[in-house]
């Protein structure tokens, strides 16, 4: 069951952190005023999803990983602090506090500032969640490789 839950879970956070950096850059660049305030106060409102989320995902990739240390789950263990921290550390306090400046139509330096700084830090944790699950799949192809060579073929007695 694990092995369903982690690959679904991380693909669902991955395109929900990416939904809300191309919500956020689109409706920036072409949208109204009113677009951005709705977006920047629905995002907030997405960490309800989010966070279980990626809870679940951290903590079915640790069952998976069963001890090991090395090799491609050793990339991806080693990201996961740095993606934690810049999602606990820059994204939530980020979103909290350009919900709060967009509601109160306040659009000042350092709306934009800290709109800058989120956009950033969003476009690294979605460049590292993306480079893991690269490496998951290259772990579960090597997997089902490993597993189609050792059944037997159709054919033989």
């Amino acid at each position: 069951m694990t092995k369903l839950i982690h690959p679904v879970a991380g693909t669902l956070a991955l395109l929900m952190i990416a939904t809300f950096w191309l919500s956020t850059a689109l409706s920036e660049l072409f949208a109204s005023e009113a677009t951005v305030v709705a977006v920047k106060t629905a995002i907030p409102w997405g960490f309800l999803l989010l966070i279980p989320t990626l809870a679940v995902t951290g903590g079915s990739g640790f069952a998976l990983a069963k001890g090991m240390r090395t090799g491609a789950i050793g990339k991806k263990l080693k990201r996961m602090p740095f993606i934690a921290a810049n999602g606990l550390l820059v994204l939530i306090p980020a979103a909290l506090f350009l919900a709060s400046k967009a509601k109160a139509g306040e659009f000042d330096t350092a709306f934009y500032t800290v709109q800058a700084l989120e956009l950033i830090a969003g476009a690294t944790n979605i460049t590292l969640l993306g480079l893991n699950m690269r490496d998951g799949m290259k772990l579960t192809q090597w997997r089902r490789k490993r597993l189609s060579s050792s059944s037997p073929t159709a054919g033989s007695s």
